[in-house]
């Protein structure tokens, strides 16, 4: 049997209780996505050092702040790191990361007023990930990812 393609998996996606708010959010086809490729887990916020459960966090333009005001920018560039650098270490070019987070966030992100409003944007890791070559989808794109022609 042929090798899987790797790609890069937000942890919450697989159920990690890793988000925010200390929840996780399993794909429905998660058993699909692991049949058709290998998933390496990385939540960019937990490997910048930030704890779980964590005051939510939005984009203001280069940094990310949290809705107390404190500026998390150093913990999401340190996240953001470590996660290019697992998918350099495991040669993943796809990752499919969590929608709208300011780390994993691929094509609309929260406006950074805490409103709920959403703007066209990337979080700080999908942004370095997409930088280095790596291609980034959400959740929403997962059955498009099981669909996808494997060129490898």
């Amino acid at each position: 049997m042929a090798s899987r393609p790797r790609m890069l998996i937000s942890a919450c996606l697989l159920g990690v209780e890793c988000r925010y708010d200390g929840g996780g959010q399993m794909l429905p086809s998660l058993e699909a996505l692991m049949e058709r490729y290998e998933l390496i887990p990385v939540c960019p916020e937990q490997l910048g050092g930030l704890p779980t459960p964590r005051t939510p966090a939005e984009r203001q333009g280069g940094r990310v702040v949290n809705r107390e005001g404190k500026d998390v920018t150093a913990a999401f560039s340190r996240g953001a790191e470590q996660a290019c650098h697992i998918a350099r270490l495991y040669g993943a070019h796809l990752a499919l990361l969590k929608a709208r987070s300011p780390s994993c966030g691929c094509g609309e992100i929260y406006d950074g007023s805490f409103s709920g409003r959403r703007i066209p944007g990337n979080g700080i890791a999908a942004e370095r990930l997409t930088a280095m070559g790596v291609e980034v989808y959400t959740e929403a794109d997962a059955e498009a990812l099981i669909q996808k022609e494997l060129i490898e």
